[in-house]
């Protein structure tokens, strides 16, 4: 709650001090973050909605026996929805939780996190037009091991 709190002080405070430097640029620049918002709104809802109707439709159980014993298959699917799925980490982060509370290991929650922010298979053609294909291979080869490394590491520094 406090380093919350901190964060809006220094971003108010930014934005204040941006104001009354240029207010021109200040405006444009809040007006582009608006529109931007709201592009993104309804993907947002559609992955939350989605993400709430699997977790409601999911028994907590099979969750548990799933991704709560650290199973090979199990990491190996957690870390494969990771790697396609197109999640922003603010709702990545309470998406865990939820995974957590539903009966879901450390380890297996950390290897999604991770493989979600470091794997890119969604944005791979986009990423294949700007860098090319052998690094865009590359670079997601790497992330996915170095998420599983991480997120293993992680599950046990945690537990």
């Amino acid at each position: 709650m406090f380093f919350n709190l901190i964060l809006y002080l220094l971003a108010v405070t930014a934005l204040l001090y941006s104001f009354r430097r240029d207010r021109q640029k200040t405006k444009k620049a809040l007006k582009a973050a608006g529109n931007s918002f709201l592009n993104m709104l309804p993907a947002m809802l559609g992955i939350l909605g989605l993400i709430g109707v699997i977790l409601a439709l999911v028994p907590p159980e099979v969750i548990a026996g799933l991704f709560g014993s650290n199973s090979p298959l199990g990491i190996l699917l957690i870390s494969l929805a990771g790697a396609v799925t197109l999640i922003p980490a603010f709702i990545a982060f309470p998406l865990a939780a939820s995974l957590l509370r539903a009966g879901a290991g450390l380890t297996a929650v950390a290897i999604f996190i991770t493989t979600l922010l470091m794997v890119g298979i969604v944005t791979a053609p986009l990423e294949i037009a700007f860098f090319g294909k052998k690094f865009t291979l590359w670079r997601n080869a790497l992330g996915f091991a170095l998420a599983l490394a991480i997120g293993a590491l992680m599950g046990v520094v945690l537990q």
